[in-house]
């Protein structure tokens, strides 16, 4: 029997703290790279190395993963809805810039927000969390407003492929959620879905005509590597652990940070200017998470478990 909390406890903001600040380092790893490793033929090395990483852990552990559960349907299911976002997202890269895709791509916890509770009642928003989503949506916009100034069409359609990115990634919530995925273990939910994407990111690579090699300096290699163990193995375990221990909707708002922890670590590590605008974007996002996460008081609270109930 899963052990689900309403709210967020030390551990989990701790946990997703550290997760999106890794996401955010994380593009600045992906935008370093990128002009010596092929996006897609990068994701393919990554996925591919986090799925051998996750079969040794499960190893390890003693982590059933074929064992017959009837989760195949929601776990291809939500494979397929990851591997479509990781490929919307590299390919959406060359028709729009990082800083607009980012917006988009966050449109994901609205997604989770307006969807999920028709499934799991005990998910729904009160009005004050609905004012905290859009607050920390708000900053992430100011944070990059500055690039929406002028949009050709070769933008517009990178900038589709973002939202279709960001819809891809609030369904794979509502997928691991709403199906049997949701008493699967959290390795097994992540071993689908980087399981696929490894199976598919070769053949996009191959369609867009991406040079493979494994002839790379040390510091991109370095680069895929932290995307590998970290990225796509210990941050998106933990994530999935999350998913199945706490309320999807109050986790998906902490993801407006990853974008600003982008800009911030620009800011440190490669001299790029900390303005006023992204002080107040800061100040937004932070506190639209606050309000999302607010704890309901116990009128509500008894509302919500006779909903769930």
């Amino acid at each position: 029997m899963i052990e689900r909390k309403n709210h967020l406890d030390t551990r989990a903001t701790t946990l997703l703290l550290a997760c999106c600040a890794f996401w955010g380092l994380q593009q600045i790893l992906i935008k370093t790279t990128v002009g010596e490793v092929p996006p897609l033929w990068q994701a393919s090395i990554r996925m591919s190395g986090a799925v051998l990483l996750l079969w040794l852990w499960c190893r390890w552990r003693g982590v059933p993963l074929f064992d017959r559960d009837g989760t195949l349907g929601g776990g291809l299911l939500a494979g397929l809805l990851f591997a479509a976002e990781f490929a919307c997202i590299y390919i959406g890269l060359q028709h729009t810039s990082a800083s607009r895709l980012t917006v988009f791509l966050y449109t994901s916890p609205f997604v989770v927000a307006l969807l999920l509770p028709r499934f799991v009642p005990a998910e729904r928003l009160r009005g004050v969390q609905w004012l905290g989503l859009a607050l920390a949506f708000g900053g992430v916009v100011l944070a990059f407003g500055e690039s929406f100034g002028h949009s050709s069409s070769r933008q517009l359609f990178g900038d589709a492929l973002a939202l279709l990115a960001g819809v891809a990634w609030g369904l794979t919530t509502l997928a691991i959620r709403t199906t049997r995925l949701a008493t699967a273990s959290a390795e097994k939910t992540l071993f689908y879905q980087i399981g696929v994407t490894a199976a598919v990111s070769p053949l996009l690579s191959l369609a867009l005509g991406e040079r493979w090699s494994f002839s790379y300096s040390g510091y991109a290699w370095f680069s895929i590597s932290l995307q590998t163990a970290i990225g796509a193995f210990a941050s998106y375990l933990a994530w999935m652990w999350m998913l199945r221990h706490y309320p999807a909707t109050r986790i998906s708002s902490f993801t407006f940070l990853t974008p600003l922890f982008a800009l911030v670590f620009g800011v440190v590590l490669l001299d790029e200017p900390l303005t006023l605008q992204l002080v107040s974007a800061l100040a937004g996002v932070a506190l639209g998470i606050v309000l999302v996460n607010r704890r309901a008081g116990p009128k509500v609270q008894a509302e919500s478990v006779s909903r769930a109930n």
